[in-house]
C-alpha cells in the first residue's frame, strides 16, 4: 500500500503537537510518512541559498535572521529526538500561508494537518483566519483541529457537500480513510424549507455522486436549517460524527470562509477541507 504523505506545519507550540498526536493516531492504521515544516516568516527580500546561507537585498539584519534560523533548526532537530528518526523536517523562508501552500503542492503531499492557533516565524501569529486561508488556497486536503484528539476512534466520517450537480471528484484521501479505517461514510446536505419535498431529488443526486466516485456504502442525511454551519452542528448533536469532511470549490465554494473554523470551535472535531475539482 502506497504511503500517505502528511505535512504538519509546526510553530513548536502545543497546537502543533496536537496535530502530530492526531497523525500518530492515524498512523496506527494508515501507512503514513510524516513531515514537519517550519516557516521562518521574513520579507520577500530575504532568501536562503542552497547551502543554507541567508541573503538579502533589503534593510533586514541578516545576523538576526540567521540567529532565528539556527534556533528553528535546533528545534526541528529536537523533534527527531522526541518523535524518532522516521519523521522528516523542513525549514523554509517566506510568508506563512504562501510557503505552506506551495510546499505542500510542490512536494505532492496527500494531507496537511494543522492546529488552529500558535506563534509563527519571527513575530507573526497564526490564527483561525491564517489556517482558513491555507485551507481555502490549498489544493491538498487540510485537516484542522484545536485540541488533542489522539484518543479518537475514527469510525464515522461525515461528508458535507452540495450534491445537486454530481461529478467525479478527486477523493483519494477519503478512499484511503474508507480502506484503512473501514469507516462508515455519511453524506449530509443542508437544505432550506421542507425536507420531504426535496428528499427524492437529493437522495438521487447522492446516489449518482456515490456511483461516480466509487463509494459503495454510505448513509444519506438531509437536514433543514438556516445555514450550513447550524445544520452541521444540529446534525452532530443527533448523530455524533468522529470526523467531518467539507467539500469546497475554488474561493470557498458553497461554504462560507469562516464557517469551518466556527465548526471546529463548536464541535471540537477534526475537520478536513477538500478542494474539490472534477476529474475527467
Amino acid at each position: 500500500m502506497k504511503e500517505v504523505k502528511i505535512l504538519i506545519p509546526t510553530d513548536f507550540s502545543v497546537q502543533a503537537e496536537y496535530a502530530y498526536l492526531m497523525v500518530k493516531k492515524m498512523q496506527e492504521k494508515m501507512n503514513a510518512q510524516i513531515h514537519f515544516l517550519h516557516v521562518l516568516s521574513v520579507p520577500d527580500t530575504v532568501t536562503m541559498g542552497a547551502d543554507g546561507s541567508i541573503q538579502t537585498c533589503g534593510e533586514i539584519d541578516v545576523r538576526y535572521v540567521e540567529q532565528q534560523k539556527n534556533i528553528a533548526e535546533r528545534k526541528l532537530a529536537n523533534l527527531n529526538t522526541l518523535y524518532g528518526s522516521d519523521i522528516q523536517t523542513h525549514l523554509v523562508l517566506g510568508k506563512v500561508t504562501d510557503a505552506i501552500v506551495q510546499f505542500a503542492s510542490a512536494n505532492e503531499f496527500d494531507l496537511v494537518v494543522m492546529g488552529t492557533k500558535g506563534a509563527w516565524g519571527l513575530k507573526e501569529k497564526i490564527s483561525g483566519t491564517e489556517t482558513q486561508m491555507v485551507a481555502r488556497r490549498s489544493t491538498v486536503p487540510v485537516l484542522r483541529l484545536m485540541c488533542d484528539r489522539s484518543d479518537l476512534d475514527i469510525q464515522h466520517v461525515l461528508l458535507v457537500h452540495q450534491f445537486d450537480q454530481p461529478t467525479h471528484e478527486n477523493l483519494r484521501l477519503l478512499h484511503r480513510l474508507i480502506l484503512d479505517f473501514a469507516v462508515q461514510i455519511h453524506f449530509l446536505q443542508i437544505v432550506s424549507g421542507n425536507v420531504e419535498e426535496k428528499r427524492e431529488e437529493v437522495e438521487m443526486n447522492m446516489k449518482a455522486f456515490a456511483e461516480l466516485n466509487n463509494i459503495s456504502s454510505y448513509q444519506s442525511h438531509i437536514v433543514s436549517d438556516i445555514d450550513v454551519e447550524n445544520g452541521v452542528v444540529h446534525f452532530n448533536q443527533m448523530l455524533d460524527m468522529d470526523m467531518i469532511c467539507i467539500g469546497t470549490h475554488g474561493k470557498g465554494g458553497f461554504f462560507h470562509h469562516s464557517a469551518t473554523e466556527k465548526l471546529i470551535n463548536h464541535l471540537f472535531k477534526p475537520i478536513i477541507s477538500f478542494h474539490l475539482q472534477s476529474v475527467k
